[in-house]
């Protein structure tokens, strides 16, 4: 029975750090995706940072729902979208200090809505950074866009 429980109880340790990926920033509410993405989107501008597109990629996944069958949407998202933004003065910092992470301009949020909820998912610059001599310009990013998008999803 110890055995057991011990068993269970590391595959709940192990399901666990699989899930939370601290690359990853993750911000969930229970909100419709088309307001989620405009609060971001506006707290994002109200930040410094220049929206300067918007994909709906649910929209252009579901075009191959047949030819992919079963294999299409496994998780049911009822919507992804991704925000593509940057920030002159932080391509200036980065430019400056480390060409090689200009890679990272421009970020992106991408957002996907089910059952009620939308999450807003954003890759850390810092995570691709740690090291270089623009990690500080990037984590003061990193802070920013997270404040934004916790601004916009805490204030509904």
């Amino acid at each position: 029975m110890n055995k057991l429980l011990l068993a269970i109880v590391a595959m709940v340790i192990c399901q666990s750090s699989i899930a939370a990926n601290p690359a990853v920033f993750e911000r969930s509410a229970k909100l419709p995706l088309d307001k989620a993405v405009k609060a971001v989107s506006t707290k994002l501008d109200e930040a410094g940072y220049a929206v300067v597109d918007e994909l709906l990629i649910s929209e252009n996944l579901k075009r191959m729902a047949k030819k992919w069958g079963e294999d299409y949407n496994r998780n049911k998202l009822e919507g992804i979208t991704s925000l593509v933004f940057c920030s002159g003065w932080y391509v200036n910092q980065v430019s400056n200090l480390d060409p090689q992470l200009l890679g990272l301009c421009p970020l992106h949020i991408s957002l996907t809505h089910k059952a009620g909820i939308t999450t807003a998912l954003f890759n850390r610059p810092t995570a691709i950074a740690h090291g270089s001599p623009a990690e500080q310009s990037l984590k003061e990013v990193e802070n920013e866009v997270i404040q934004a998008i916790e601004a916009a999803l805490n204030d509904k």
